[in-house]
């Protein structure tokens, strides 16, 4: 203890540079030749050069470097105190590409990750090791060389022989993502706020309309629709920095009832965590420079994580409580290069990994909702979610509870890709029929089409039918009198769809936002009882007008809301007569051509002009 003394006292008043490296090079001597037994003779001189560091800022880089050499050998099995730690982190920032940085910190922070218990205690280990990752980031082959790290930490067998190497890896990743989500986090301006993630959709496209975009005192059944579906697009969701909780505001008793008997403590199941399905498009973020490279490093390393099949099941564990805070889950880059972590849970076969897809209670958010169709960090036309359903129903989940479940939420993007072949949703919608999930008859005639517009389809359906002979019964009456077809469907899903059967019973057609065009004109003029067609949000337009009205003359109630319809395809409209209810909201309707469908249609009591120049 005297000589630590004496060394203390020395280094406390340094007077040339090269006397005083030559000092520490003998402290660190003293310390590793020390025949006592004690963890202080080897973190005292760490803590003396610590101290010298911090009082003295005006070394040179070449001075910094052979200070770090001269201590490496004590940094082999001690930790670097919090301010020699501060100090190793301005060195990568500084100066990346230096030796020192692959040569004297690379073993140092695999002392960390491998030993490390609690980065909470000591955050400025997390920080170093944050910043030394970056670092090699920074080399030639950038995470080439992060992903040999990687690999070097875990091991050469396929097990893992260092358990704490995979939390630690992950808190940094943590961290790391949040810091780069920091300054939104913290400004009151750029933060997406409750209301901003409730309507995503409308900073994006800027809508205008704020009033509920309907026809104003139509027929229930068409309003019962647009209804719906504006609820299915403006559903709430609470976020937390630590998980996504999920409100919905629901109209139906059934459901309130089933939500109010969930306990907060009870283990979740199936149907509780598919109740909670958020619908809002993702915020505009954009980060800075080096945010986005931080970014792009520290996701990359997630993926690489999943990628070990002994360390999934602790991966898909620490993050089902959804780690990431609301900024990251609103920012499309983010949630797009995650999307392979889930991917890698959803192909797991095991049930302690995909079942971590899940919440992790009733009444919170979890993978599954989110990247679900309608989800905030779906971004195609529910590949992923069939993949999840697909591994879940493999699983223990094929009850009816867990078919309610989907025919309550996801019943929309189940028969869509159903209707485009998909094997698994074929099997959901059989299953549906089979366990009598669905009471509604049109909607029972529609998944029936649905079953019979494609090949795997049709088989399937004549052996539950060979099962079931009431449902041959149910279809011998005719097709549905109401049809709504899901979000993201097109032509061609529309076309499948109709030339699956009977459809001359059909009366209420809603294709609201889909992706039609006036390409389907042609099978809806083959629709002779239709009476009531709602188009809002679609790519219909002036061409397909034109043809409804040569054909449709039958029509009473057609939306048009938000369609790209001009004066020239609405003028058309004044051929037919029985319409009795017409929103044109939000077109380009002009003053004149309105004035003169209102003189044409007779029967016209109800219309919806608003946001146009007639307005």
């Amino acid at each position: 203890m005297k000589k630590i003394y004496k060394y203390k006292k020395v280094l406390s008043n340094p007077s040339r540079w090269e006397v005083v490296l030559k000092e520490i090079r003998t402290l660190v001597d003293m310390a590793l030749t020390s025949p006592l037994q004690d963890d202080s003779i080897h973190q005292a001189p760490l803590e003396i050069v610590s101290k010298l560091l911090s009082e003295n800022s005006i070394l040179t880089t070449q001075d910094h470097e052979s200070i770090i050499v001269a201590i490496a050998p004590l940094l082999e099995n001690n930790h670097p105190p919090p301010d020699l730690c501060e100090f190793f982190c301005k060195h990568c920032r500084e100066r990346p590409r230096s030796m020192v940085v692959i040569e004297v910190f690379t073993p140092v922070v695999q002392r960390i990750l491998k030993h490390n218990m609690d980065f909470g205690k000591c955050p400025r280990l997390r920080l170093f090791t944050q910043e030394y990752i970056l670092a090699l980031n920074e080399l030639n082959a950038g995470m080439e060389v992060v992903k040999k790290f990687i690999h070097s930490m875990h091991g050469p067998t396929g097990q893992c022989p260092h358990p704490r190497v995979l939390p630690n890896l992950v808190a940094v990743c943590l961290a790391a993502i949040y810091s780069c989500y920091e300054e939104f986090i913290n400004s009151r301006d750029n933060s997406p706020s409750l209301k901003e993630i409730r309507n995503g959709c409308q900073q994006q496209c800027d809508r205008k309309p704020n009033l509920p975009l309907r026809l104003l005192h139509t027929s229930p059944d068409l309003v019962s629709q647009e209804a719906t579906l504006t609820e299915s697009r403006l559903k709430s969701v609470i976020v937390t920095s630590n998980e996504i909780h999920v409100e919905v505001e629901r109209n139906n008793t059934t459901n309130q009832k089933m939500t109010a008997n969930v306990s907060n403590d009870s283990e979740p199941n199936l149907i509780d965590c598919l109740m909670v399905s958020p619908t809002c498009s993702t915020m505009s973020i954009e980060l800075s420079a080096q945010a986005d490279r931080i970014l792009g490093c520290y996701v990359e390393i997630l993926k690489m994580l999943s990628d070990y099949d002994d360390w999934r099941p602790a991966l898909a564990s620490l993050l089902q409580p959804i780690p990431f805070p609301k900024e990251a889950l609103a920012h499309e880059k983010f949630t797009k290069e995650l999307k392979y972590v889930i991917q890698r849970f959803a192909e797991d076969p095991r049930q302690e990994v995909h079942s971590c897809l899940l919440s992790v209670r009733a009444g919170k958010d979890g993978w599954f909702q989110l990247y679900s169709p309608g989800g905030v960090a779906c971004d195609d036309d529910g590949e992923l979610f069939a993949s999840m359903v697909h591994i879940l129903m493999g699983s223990c989940y094929k009850t009816k509870k867990f078919l309610l479940s989907l025919a309550e939420n996801k019943l929309g993007p189940c028969m869509l890709l159903a209707l485009r072949g998909n094997q698994t949703m074929v099997e959901i919608l059989c299953l549906m029929l089979e366990y009598n999930i669905i009471d509604n008859n049109d909607t029972q005639l529609q998944i029936i089409s649905t079953l019979e517009s494609t090949d795997v389809g049709k088989r399937m359906y004549e052996q539950l039918c060979d099962r079931q002979r009431e449902l041959k019964e149910l279809q011998r009456k005719g097709g549905p009198t109401r049809l709504t077809l899901p979000s993201k469907s097109t032509d061609a899903d529309l076309a499948r769809l109709l030339s699956s059967g009977s459809f001359g019973n059909l009366e209420n057609l809603s294709l609201a936002f889909t992706n039609v065009t006036s390409a389907c004109a042609e099978h809806l003029i083959k629709l002779p009882s239709l009476k009531q067609l709602n188009l809002w949000s679609t790519q219909f337009g002036d061409a397909g007008l034109r043809l409804l009205s040569e054909h449709l003359t039958m029509l009473q109630v057609l939306n048009l809301c938000e369609t790209p319809v001009t004066d020239a395809g609405l003028l058309a409209l004044s051929s037919m007569k029985s319409l009795c209810s017409l929103n044109m909201n939000s077109t380009k309707l002009s003053a004149d051509t309105y004035e003169d469908l209102k003189a044409k249609l007779p029967n016209l009591k109800e219309v919806d002009v608003r946001y146009t120049e007639a307005w």
